[in-house]
Order: C-alpha cells, then sequence, then structure tokens
C-alpha cells in the first residue's frame, strides 16, 4: 500500500527508509565557476534551498543569476531518510524534495530577486508534481534559514497568489518552512547541465509574472 501512493503522499519518519550514516560522496568543486561546493563558506554568505521539480533545470535558473551568487548545488531536503541516494528519493520512501542550494551574499544580489526568479521559473500550483514528473520529491518548497527569510518568502507567496488569482489560475501549494539537513547530491547530478547542455530540464513557469518590487 505505502508503495502504491508513494508518488503522492510523503511518509512519515516510521514509514521512511533508514538511510545511512555516512555522506554520499559529490563534486569538490561546481563545475561552472569553480569554486567550493561545501562548506564552510566565506563569511557574510546566505544560505536558502528552493524545490521546483527536476534540480537540474533548477539550479541552472541561479547559477546564472549573477555575480550576487557564490555556488549553488542540488541535493536532498525536506524528508527523514538520512544521506539519502537517489534513487531512494525516487522510490518517494524517504520524503525528501529535489532542491538546489543557493549560497548568496545579499550585499550582491537581492533575496526579492532570487525569490521571484524561483516563483517564475516553475509552476508552485501543481502539488506533488511539476509538469510531467510526478513524486514528492518535486513538489514546490523553500526551505529558509533565518526569520527573515521566511518573512520574505511567506510575503512573496501571498504577492504571488494575488497575481496568479488574477490570471484565473490556482492556488499556491509551495511548502515554506525552516531548512533542516541538506543533503548534497551525488557528484554527476551537480551542475548535470552544464555538463550536458543536451540533457532534459521539465521546468517551466506559469507565465506569470513576481511583483518583486513590492517585497
Amino acid at each position: 500500500m505505502l508503495f502504491s501512493r508513494k508518488k503522492l503522499e510523503i511518509p512519515t519518519p516510521a514509514e521512511a527508509l533508514p538511510g545511512r550514516s555516512d555522506p554520499i560522496p559529490t563534486a569538490a568543486t561546481h563545475f561552472v565557476n569553480g569554486r567550493k561546493l561545501t562548506p564552510p563558506y566565506p563569511p557574510g554568505l546566505e544560505r536558502i534551498l528552493f524545490g521546483m521539480g527536476c534540480f537540474w533545470g533548477a539550479e541552472r535558473k541561479f547559477w546564472q543569476a549573477g555575480e550576487g551568487v557564490h555556488v549553488t548545488a542540488v541535493g536532498y531536503a525536506g524528508g527523514s531518510t538520512r544521506n539519502p541516494t537517489y534513487e531512494e528519493v525516487c522510490s518517494g520512501l524517504t520524503g525528501h524534495a529535489e532542491v538546489v542550494q543557493i549560497v548568496y551574499d545579499p550585499e550582491k544580489i537581492e533575496l526579492a530577486r532570487l525569490l521571484a526568479l524561483f516563483w517564475e521559473s516553475h509552476d508552485p500550483t501543481q502539488g506533488m508534481r511539476q509538469g510531467n514528473d510526478v513524486g514528492t520529491q518535486y513538489r514546490s518548497a523553500i526551505y529558509t534559514t533565518g526569520n527573515g527569510q521566511r518573512k520574505a518568502a511567506e510575503i512573496s507567496k501571498d504577492l504571488y497568489q494575488r497575481a496568479l488569482a488574477a490570471h484565473g489560475l490556482g492556488a499556491i501549494t509551495t511548502e515554506i518552512g525552516p531548512a533542516g539537513v541538506f543533503y548534497f547530491a551525488e557528484a554527476y547530478h551537480q551542475q548535470y547541465l552544464a555538463r550536458n547542455p543536451g540533457g532534459y530540464c521539465g521546468l517551466g513557469g506559469s507565465g506569470v509574472a513576481c511583483p518583486v518590487g513590492v517585497l
């Protein structure tokens, strides 16, 4: 029964796969900018996690966002399984979403710009899927690392909901909450579309602009 509903329901911690104590090996540096992928990061930088469907296309959106983005990485967050593999996340039995971690300099790029890019680059009304990608790992999510980020995310959600409603679109299903543990995905997933320019990307927005100037 659990396997049959895995695509649409997040398992409880008791139902989730146990995982493992050791992290999954990942890449050492960012394929595009050569910076160190894992912490520690330079002082003064902030971190936020976005889930918006397949993380390959989501990551590309943010490494292309400008100088203020220090480094991006893809991985898994929001679930129960420790140090999950990609195959385990795809099984629907970990509770994790595919996410992109953005480490950014708030003096060089505003959080509002990152939030607008998040909202506009996928359809946040689709629940446990994004386009043809169906499953809990493809859900829309914002995982924050501070009260300021959380407040900004909630405000941006309200503003974007009004914009969607004005175009006759439905309710936002995006999960917003504090970032728990971020598990780096395997090395071959990192900056995948830079390594494989012709690779799959099912990311697509709603076509509605986010009123970022109001944030």
